[in-house]
């Protein structure tokens, strides 16, 4: 008898398991701690206005707290994610307070039995970019100018296709707007956005994504083009290398046929040692003279050189520590310095925690 008993213990435990293994709902959740040392000591305890990602210095932040929800069939899919953070704060600000705190909302729906033809519509991760806001998943604890001053999120429509070789993802966006949840007031028009990835193999990941559209209100219409070119390249067994181009160009004034353009490239290079340890490497250059993006209100506007060099350690399979020294320097002085005005250097030593299930 109490064999038949453990026997039918082992049986529904091992179902309830594979019950909620194959359940269409999950919860996860991620939290990133972090600690910039700022040599300029700023009064302000902010790096720079164009930093949006781990952007408060000498002092303990929390970057993104977050837990989502997720539901997945075979024919529908829905994510809901609410998060805080310093991050939050820098890049929900001009959204209105109630959904300040949505980092993700969407539903999506398959459109064919045989092929992988979706639609998916609300609040999404944005199309652009090798980077999340997500920093577990870059290969740098800091984001890189690109990342900072393009869309973290967007809302809209994404109406996507994966070919079954799972080589090719081709997605069109509607959007409403550059890093928007609510359209800018005063603008009826929609922005649009393309996105294609090709993966020719396990080492190889090519991507080119594109945004167009209006920004501002119809009174002062300035037609914005932005094009964001990137490939991920697994060299060998332990090292991969990542080069980005982004370039954009926005009208002068409302149907003006000369723009003012920027651009910035990257080159990032990780080296993983062991399966806990890696060393990351990262240059890049951002030039925004006419402020469209990056408006410093200064003689040459925005050009500026980075520098930065990780070292990661996965603690456990949940907890990520990571170490970043990083340098940025400016033609014009744009970072505050504790006594001393403005300077065109700013050198950061960083730390986080970052924690996931």
């Amino acid at each position: 008898m109490k064999k038949i008993l453990v026997f039918l213990l082992f049986i529904t435990t091992k179902t309830f398991a594979q019950d909620i293994k194959l359940s269409p709902f999950t919860i996860s959740g991620y939290a990133e701690g972090y600690y910039n040392y700022d040599f300029n000591r700023p009064a302000n305890h902010s790096i720079a206005p164009f930093i949006y990602s781990n952007n408060k210095t000498n002092e303990p932040n929390l970057n993104l707290g977050m837990v989502k929800a997720a539901f997945v069939t075979e024919n529908v899919r829905a994510n809901l994610a609410i998060a805080a953070g310093t991050y939050v704060n820098a890049n929900y600000a001009a959204e209105p307070n109630i959904v300040r705190n949505i980092y993700e909302a969407n539903l999506g729906i398959k459109l064919s039995n045989k092929s992988n033809l979706w639609l998916d519509a609300g609040i999404l991760p944005s199309h652009i970019g090798w980077e999340s806001a997500i920093g577990k998943d870059n290969w740098t604890l800091s984001r890189s100018l690109a990342a900072d001053n393009s869309p973290y999120f967007e809302t809209g429509a994404r109406l996507s296709y994966t070919t079954k070789d799972e080589k090719w993802y081709l997605s069109a966006l509607v959007l409403n707007g550059w890093q928007r949840i609510r359209r800018e007031a005063g603008n009826s028009t929609p922005a649009f956005g393309t996105q294609v990835t090709y993966k020719p193999n396990a080492q190889i990941t090519l991507n080119s994504s594109s945004f167009l559209g209006y920004n501002l209100p119809d009174s002062v219409h300035q037609m914005r083009y932005f094009h964001d070119l990137y490939g991920v390249f697994q060299l060998n067994k332990r090292l991969a290398a990542t080069l980005g181009f982004d370039i954009g160009a926005e009208q002068i004034a409302k149907g003006s046929s000369r723009f003012n353009t920027w651009y910035t490239p990257v080159i990032m290079m990780r080296y993983t040692l062991t399966p806990k340890t890696s060393f990351a490497l990262r240059a890049e250059y951002y030039t925004d003279k006419n402020g469209v993006i990056i408006n410093t209100a200064t003689p040459n506007g925005f050009n500026a050189w980075g520098y930065s060099a990780n070292a990661d350690y996965h603690i456990t399979k949940q907890l990520l520590g990571r170490m970043e020294i990083r340098n940025l320097n400016s033609e014009d002085k744009l970072y505050s310095k504790m006594d001393q005005g403005l300077t065109n250097n700013s050198t950061l030593l960083s730390a986080s925690l970052a924690f996931s299930f």
